[in-house]
């Protein structure tokens, strides 16, 4: 089993979508427990992307591969995770602001969130800094994810934090990212964090809830 899931870390890693899901099949026939599927083959594989993303030894299409290799695999295990009762312990609701149409980097924290066993509610792109506050209240979130890849989108960032705020949802944590955010500009508009990229949105979301990684 432990060759296997090794070949299946490298494969997600890698983005050989065949071979993950095919590995991921084997384990499954040989018995082993969908989350520890996740755990032990899936998440090594999105972990050690992620670190090279992080120190740029790759980049957003080698990023990009790589979650869509562990989708194929979730495809496999969410019935089989869901059949056996494993529920994810946290939930984050997840999308890019107002007037954004950029969802790749959204994309990616959604799948690195749901490798370490987020459930994920993504809205999408574009979305009515409304729209937050409701579906984190409907879905029992504890996190709210904001994206935004343009300066001009900014001020509906702002706005969409003001709007969880005035809601009923006030204390929910809020972590932001994005190419023109920074911390700074988090702590100004109240966030409660700030990622730089998918792999440390991680981190930031575990902590956030906290748990550790």
């Amino acid at each position: 089993m432990k060759t296997i899931l090794a070949s299946l870390a490298v494969a997600v890693e890698t983005g050989k979508r065949n071979d993950a899901k095919n590995l991921t099949q084997s384990l499954v026939d040989k018995g082993m427990a969908p989350l520890d599927i996740v755990e032990q083959g899936l998440v090594p594989g999105m972990s050690a992307i992620g670190n090279k993303f992080k120190k740029n030894e790759v980049f957003v299409p080698e990023m990009l591969i790589a979650a869509r290799a562990m989708k194929e695999c979730m495809i496999l295990l969410e019935p089989l995770l869901a059949k056996a009762g494993i529920k994810p312990k946290h939930t984050v609701v997840i999308g890019t602001v107002q007037g954004d149409l950029h969802d790749i980097g959204k994309n990616l924290v959604s799948m690195m969130l749901k490798g370490a066993n987020f459930g994920v509610i993504d809205l999408g792109a574009n979305v009515d800094p409304s729209k937050f506050a409701a579906a984190a209240k409907e879905h029992g979130a504890s996190l709210i994810a904001l994206s935004a890849l343009l300066t001009t989108t900014m001020p509906a960032m702002k706005t969409t934090v003001d709007a969880i705020r005035a809601s009923d949802m006030a204390k929910l944590k809020i972590m932001i990212g994005g190419a023109p955010i920074s911390q700074e500009y988090a702590d100004q508009i109240g966030a409660d964090g700030y990622s730089a990229d998918a792999a440390s949105a991680v981190d930031l979301a575990l902590s956030l809830v906290g748990e550790t990684h």
